[in-house]
């Protein structure tokens, strides 16, 4: 009688715990990092870690709330809904390749088993989500400065105490969605990642498209860190502009992947606060009413932001050559122009949603004015989002159309070699 050894999973609680443990490191890090260059290390209290954990909430969809306390008779308000994409994005990315390693050198994989994966990342997730929760929560009071300001902060004890917390359930809720993305996500991504028995039909049509829109975005982010890194090492403001590639890196990459489309936005900026670099952002929105962001506004202060139509022309055209060169050989230009369509409007629409931010602080005596002088102010940024989505798909049926054209002089899956049988 031979004796059989039980079964071992390969992709069990220990891989799970190492993939969240190390997308959990990976934000962190940046985070810290980010915060670190923008002077954030400095906040009274010790509340540099409390900040790390907010911003690592936010960045996976968590809901941070502001609150505040000015005394008896003053009050203040604030909000803000903003993601840190450059944290996110390494989260993603390393809890992406966490998924998809142990699933790796297989053709086909049950949904059950799929589900059981994803499941033991999820419940660790939860728990991670949880005692970050827990741990982004600070309150800290603001120096109104000297003066009068200061004198009637003091007198009135109306200086302005501010703090943040994190709204746990909602936390979870858009934390687990973040997570159910990025698994999606990559899953249509990689081409040696199992599926279903059921869904290896769509493969052919989703995958390269997929394939092709992720290329297309991380794109944009290399190059804006190549920018970026030339601006820090020529034009000085190292820090700031660290802090910017740390913290916001993919919000301006992919803002300027859609004002390149034609995409327009709307929006303010008033009060110290601003939108990063580069300036020309902040010159264009810093006006009493809403102000439409594109390219033809961008370019009365800068003439070379008529450079982001040329980079989306070829970037996009690249990213339809890719997905036909990675499509079988028998799918027409037309449905190349499809998939391109459908693949390029749903990564605008993302973009679109992710890169909005609204963000306000409002301090009041009596419910009149601005106590402290400067200390109100408020950033906005929206898009139009219909005609984002309408470009969207022009731009997909033509790049589309082209390259499944320019696909055609390249050696793909499907295709049969003169002389073979």
């Amino acid at each position: 009688m031979t004796d059989q050894k039980p079964r071992i999973t390969p992709h069990g609680w220990l891989h799970a715990v190492v993939a969240v443990l190390a997308a959990l490191v990976a934000m962190a890090v940046v985070a810290a990092l980010g915060l670190w260059a923008a002077g954030a290390a400095d906040l009274p209290g010790g509340a540099f870690p409390s900040v790390v954990a907010a911003v690592v909430v936010m960045a996976v969809g968590g809901s941070v709330g502001l609150s505040g306390d000015a005394g008896a008779i003053a009050e203040t308000d604030a909000g803000l809904s903003v993601l840190p994409l450059s944290v996110g994005l390494a989260g993603a990315l390393v809890i992406a390749a966490g998924f998809l390693r142990p699933l790796r050198h297989r053709a086909v994989a049950h949904a059950g088993e799929l589900a059981g994966w994803a499941a033991r990342i999820a419940v660790l997730w939860v728990l991670l989500l949880i005692g970050l929760a827990l741990l982004a929560r600070h309150r800290f009071t603001i120096e109104l400065g000297e003066g009068t300001a200061g004198d009637i902060g003091d007198l009135l004890d109306a200086s302005p105490r501010v703090g943040f917390e994190t709204d746990v359930p909602l936390t979870l809720v858009f934390g687990l969605l973040w997570l159910v993305g990025v698994i999606a996500v990559a899953l249509l991504v990689s081409r040696g990642a199992p599926l279903p028995g059921r869904l290896l039909r769509f493969q052919e049509s989703v995958r390269p498209a997929a394939f092709a829109m992720v290329v297309l975005l991380l794109s944009y982010v290399a190059l804006g860190l190549v920018i970026g890194l030339v601006v820090t090492a020529t034009k000085g403001h190292a820090a700031q502009t660290l802090a910017v590639l740390l913290l916001g890196l993919p919000n301006l990459a992919w803002l300027a992947f859609t004002l390149g489309l034609g995409v327009s936005w709307e929006g303010r900026v008033e009060g110290p606060f601003g939108l990063p670099m580069p300036r020309v952002l902040d010159d264009v929105l810093r006006t009493p009413d809403d102000s439409t962001l594109d390219l033809h506004t961008l370019s009365e202060h800068d003439g070379r932001v008529w450079w982001l139509l040329g980079v989306a022309a070829a970037l996009v055209l690249w990213a339809a050559f890719l997905m036909a060169a990675r499509s079988p050989a028998r799918m027409r230009a037309w449905q190349h122009a499809v998939h391109m369509a459908v693949a390029l409007t749903l990564t605008v629409l993302a973009v679109c949603l992710l890169a909005s931010v609204k963000a306000h602080y409002g301090l009041s005596l009596l419910g009149i004015g601005d106590l402290g002088g400067g200390l109100s102010g408020r950033v906005e940024l929206r898009p139009h989002l219909w005609r984002a989505l309408i470009l969207a798909v022009a731009w997909g049926l033509v790049t589309g159309f082209l390259g499944g054209l320019l696909a055609r002089r390249v050696h793909r899956r499907g295709e049969v070699e003169p002389g073979q049988s």
